[in-house]
């Protein structure tokens, strides 16, 4: 287990969650584009999808090595009895495309656009309700302060 304060673990864990966000957004540009590889389009859902796995282990105080490995991460959040809402098989799919098919001109579809952008898009929402949304708690935070100077 991380030795960090509840504080720091959420702060790291929005952090991861922003990184995630940025994928997220390569995704979606790339994904209609004909002229881009599934397999390039597929890289950015991978890896929004693990830095959201990270980020949820990373709330939970969980520590990390380095690994790109999805059903690894998926067993750590199972150790600890947190069930994302794609099971490691499905997410073994998008594996290959972290680091195997990056180096390797293979024309294997394993998965479509589609079906990425579901699975991204599903694990993005559950980590965000997991770790917490950090604009929302801004703004509860302001809205505290606020309620706090009319007294």
């Amino acid at each position: 287990m991380i030795q960090a304060t509840q504080e720091e673990l959420r702060q790291e864990a929005q952090r991861f969650l922003r990184l995630a966000d940025r994928d997220v957004k390569a995704f979606r540009i790339l994904k209609n584009a004909p002229e881009i590889h599934l397999t390039t389009v597929c890289f950015h859902a991978q890896q929004a999808i693990e830095k959201c796995l990270k980020a949820v282990l990373i709330r939970h105080g969980v520590e990390l090595h380095k690994t790109h490995d999805l059903e690894e991460l998926w067993a750590k959040l199972d150790r600890i009895n947190i069930a994302p809402p794609i099971n490691a098989e499905k997410l073994g799919k998008i594996n290959p495309c972290a680091v195997i098919f990056r180096y390797d001109d293979t024309d294997i579809e394993l998965l479509s656009r589609e079906e990425a952008e579901s699975m991204m898009d599903n694990i993005q929402h559950w980590a965000i309700s997991e770790v917490g949304n950090e604009k929302e708690e801004q703004k509860v935070s302001d809205s505290v302060n606020q309620d706090d100077s009319n007294e």
